[in-house]
Order: structure tokens, then sequence, then C-alpha cells
């Protein structure tokens, strides 16, 4: 009797992870599509980037000028597919997007679409996004 008890727990135990058990897709953070991306022009604000894309999954508290949009699909342990985009900012104005996505006004620059970096001084480039 202490055998069968022993192994009816092993086998509900080892149920979790027994060959052929249905494991469900799991989506999490922001879906992007490349349609969403395209619409992100230089110079646009803050919330008309939050319009487009939605709320970022990670927006970080010690670079304020940076929102992160990632998206993960996994079956069990195995992942399906993922993505990753970030957006920069410079004050209120958008001036960098890169990550798995080209926007169509950054492709022409291999994803920078200003000279600058949101942390460093705005020139004159910049200034006309103001």
């Amino acid at each position: 009797m202490r055998i069968l008890l022993i192994v009816l727990t092993l086998v509900f135990i080892s149920a979790c992870g027994f060959p052929g058990v249905y494991k469900i897709n799991i989506e999490q953070g922001n879906i992007v599509t490349q349609e969403m991306v395209n619409k992100l022009k230089p110079g646009m604000s803050r919330r008309q980037v939050n319009f487009i894309m939605g709320t970022p999954l990670i927006k970080d508290t010690f670079n304020r000028d940076r929102w992160d949009y990632v998206f993960m699909l996994r079956n069990g342990s195995t992942v399906l597919d993922q993505s990753r985009l970030t957006v920069e900012f410079n004050g209120d104005a958008l001036v960098n997007v890169f990550g798995d996505f080209v926007a169509k006004d950054w492709a022409a620059t291999g994803g920078a679409a200003l000279k600058t970096s949101p942390s460093a001084e705005p020139d004159s480039e910049l200034a006309t996004y103001q």
C-alpha cells in the first residue's frame, strides 16, 4: 500500500513535465507592428508616441528619455517569438527609434534620426523639432 502511494505521488508530481502535456502560448509585453513603427516621425511628442505605440512596458526611472517596448511569446519554457523596440526623446521630442523594427524616417540613417544623442546638447538640427 505504501509503495502504491509513493508511486502515485511521483506520477502526480511529474505530470507537469510529462511529455504530451498541453502547454498554452503565453504573450507578454507590448505587441508592436511595423505599421505602428512606420507612423513614428522625428520630433513627435511623448503623448503622440504613446497614442501610436501604447504604454511602454519599461519606462526607465533613471533615464526618463527612453521607453522600451518588449514582446515575448512563449510555449512553456520555449521562446517562440520576441521583439524589442526602443524610442528615445530629447525633452518632449522623439529623436531616435531602434530595435527589431526600423521606422521609415530612420531607415536611411541606420537607426539614428539625428546626429545627437538624447542626452547631448541640442544643435540646430534638433532645434527644428522642438
